[in-house]
């Protein structure tokens, strides 16, 4: 019988091993020999939701430095959802590309154990290791087109920007020990609540070097110029996996760390992360009107996004707390979605990347084009979708929290963001009729994915209460 002591960590387990399963059946596979090797990672992934489902409401501890509450375990939950809509999105992009689909599967999958892993670590160095865990699956990744120069180049300079940001995290949690003696985040909250309010030198240089690495993950600006290059030269179905499963962790961690174990010396980091907000959601907005390349776009949509994010740490009331668990998931659906369409629309000599790629698509790819549409129109806040709710729950808990005019910088730059996505609806449907050739049509499993991803945007863009009270309810186990 497994030790209680390991239940937290079941479903965390139950990806791992699916991920060595993934390896040791390519080892064995013979050479052109096809394997299912896609469904055995969805084995694992559903047998790591039935284990989050159980554990659900436990709030079940491991050694005091993982805990799987409800908070850790629905960002589990997301992460979950990604990683089955990358896999059912992969299989005809694998063959394209002729990536190596155990190695492909098998870094996903170590991925998202490490993702998990940080979504209910309860310790620093817990959170160091997981995030060194899936940060160096999504460097290969994002190289994994080894005879692509792109690739390779855009998973070197992640590499090195990453190992940079770990350097500045490690050492924060160094400044942190040397302080508290521990680096149990209930610990350094109890020891930062003596502080009677008044930070000394050597922990705020601990916070701002915390704050640091969490900020490259979540693309925050001026950390975020690894995120174009990386974007643009990971195979896209790769770049939407990382764009929204490394956010929800990264978020997740953020949140736990700032909003709970630094939270008494909130009046010391919320100034700063009040201008990483606002540079984030102009930088990202800004930049990304003048880009041509859909895939840079969408990484200068995913900073913006980050921004949002970082509105609703600010606001740090119990409405923004709920919102950021709800605008993770909706913005995972939505940005996964848009990147696996652009991903199955593309053929290996011929990728859709470029503005000018998606003149006339309508007529040639009609379903394809209404996918990508509800994705980028929800991305864009337009109602009746999910990201309109998600952004109205941001700014409005900014506003309850007094954030009038972080509110007001939001909603323009999301009003300015309009732009891009519609310059690309606009390419698709009034540009006239292109000839040519249309591609192969979208996969069965791939449809059905992107179908139910649509349905789930729109059903929690008129119903999204009792989300929104899962997901309050959730984030409350930890605070």
């Amino acid at each position: 019988m497994m030790s209680s002591a390991l239940i937290a960590v079941i479903p965390v387990i139950c990806v791992a091993v699916a991920g060595l399963s993934c390896l040791l059946l390519e080892a064995f596979r013979e050479r052109g020999e096809r394997l299912p090797i896609g469904g055995l990672g969805i084995i694992g992934l559903v047998g790591a939701a039935i284990a989050s489902y159980l554990l659900w409401g436990r709030r079940a501890e491991s050694f005091g430095v993982v805990v799987a509450d409800d908070f850790g375990l629905f960002v589990g939950f997301v992460l979950i959802l990604i990683g089955i809509l990358t896999i059912a999105c992969s299989p005809s992009v694998i063959e394209r590309e002729r990536l190596p689909q155990g190695e492909y599967y098998a870094l996903i999958l170590f991925a998202i154990s490490g993702m998990m892993l940080m979504a209910i670590a309860t310790d620093l160095l817990i959170i160091f290791l997981a995030l060194e865990v899936f940060s160096l699956s999504i460097y290969v990744l994002t190289g994994l087109r080894r005879e692509a120069f792109p690739s390779t180049e855009a998973a070197f300079k992640y590499f090195l920007l990453g190992g940079f940001s770990s350097a500045f995290f490690l050492y924060g949690i160094a400044f942190t020990y040397g302080i508290v003696h521990s680096t149990r985040l209930d610990r350094i909250g109890a020891a930062m609540a003596a502080q009677s309010g008044v930070a000394s030198p050597l922990v705020l240089a601990a916070m701002g070097l915390l704050l640091v690495g969490f900020a490259f993950k979540v693309s925050a600006v001026p950390f975020h110029m690894w995120t174009p290059d990386a974007y643009e030269g990971a195979p896209t179905i790769v770049t939407g996996f990382m764009s929204t499963a490394v956010k929800a962790a990264a978020f997740a961690a953020f949140a736990r760390v700032f909003l709970s174990a630094l939270e008494p010396l909130r009046a010391d980091w919320v100034p700063v992360v009040w201008v990483l907000a606002v540079c984030t959601m102009i930088i990202g907005t800004v930049v990304g009107v003048a880009q041509t390349n859909v895939k840079r776009m969408l990484a200068y949509s995913s900073i913006a996004h980050g921004g949002y994010l970082l509105v609703a740490l600010v606001a740090g009331n119990s409405a923004a707390k709920a919102s950021i668990l709800f605008y993770v998931l909706v913005y995972a659906i939505t940005n996964l979605g848009a990147f696996a369409v652009i991903a199955l629309l593309g053929t290996r000599d011929k990728p859709i990347e470029q503005l000018d790629d998606y003149r006339g698509l309508w007529y040639s790819r009609p379903t394809a084009s209404f996918i990508l549409t509800v994705f980028l129109l929800s991305l864009g806040g337009f109602p009746p979708t999910a990201g309109f709710v998600a952004k109205w729950y941001v700014f409005t808990a900014a506003v309850g929290a007094g954030e009038y005019s972080l509110a007001i910088i939001g909603l323009l730059t999301s009003v300015i963001s309009v732009f891009f996505y519609l310059r690309v609806v606009v390419m698709m449907y009034m540009s006239g009729q292109v000839e040519g050739e249309t591609g192969p049509p979208l996969p069965r499993t791939a449809l059905a994915a992107l179908v139910v991803s649509v349905v789930a945007l729109f059903y929690l863009g008129v119903l999204p209460t009792r989300l929104l009270n899962l997901a309050a309810a959730s984030i409350s186990t930890i605070f």
